[in-house]
């Protein structure tokens, strides 16, 4: 559990905000959204869980440095308003990041969340 905790760290930049006992660890990435993470093996079928980025390819260079994620590739689609991309952790866990193509739209959803805290 000692690296998986250590591998997020990295990701997010922080340490867990609760570890309520051996095996699990916390992280809360906005008020009233946590993100657990176990030991054991991820759920088959399990989707991403996405992180929205102010840029997209500066993270994939930190993710590939800090963490040596190399399988991320970045897409855009012209009826989707991100970009977006797919990585796994070192345990199989898909994750994501994703970076808003209009800033508007960004810092209006920014405003939203800052409301909520």
């Amino acid at each position: 559990m000692r690296l998986r905790r250590q591998w997020y760290q990295t990701l997010l930049n922080k340490e867990p905000d609760f570890m309520p006992h051996k095996g699990f660890a916390e992280w809360e990435l906005i008020p009233g959204c946590w993100l657990q993470v176990t030991e054991g093996v991820p759920s088959r079928g399990s989707g991403p869980i996405r992180l929205g980025v102010i840029n997209i390819e500066d993270e994939r260079e930190r993710l590939k440095e800090e963490l040596g994620i190399e399988n991320f590739e970045i897409y855009t689609r012209i009826e989707v308003p991100v970009k977006w991309g797919t990585f796994a952790d070192p345990w199989g866990n898909r994750l994501g990041f994703f970076e808003y193509l209009d800033q508007n739209e960004q810092n209006e959803r920014i405003k939203t969340i800052l409301k909520l805290t």
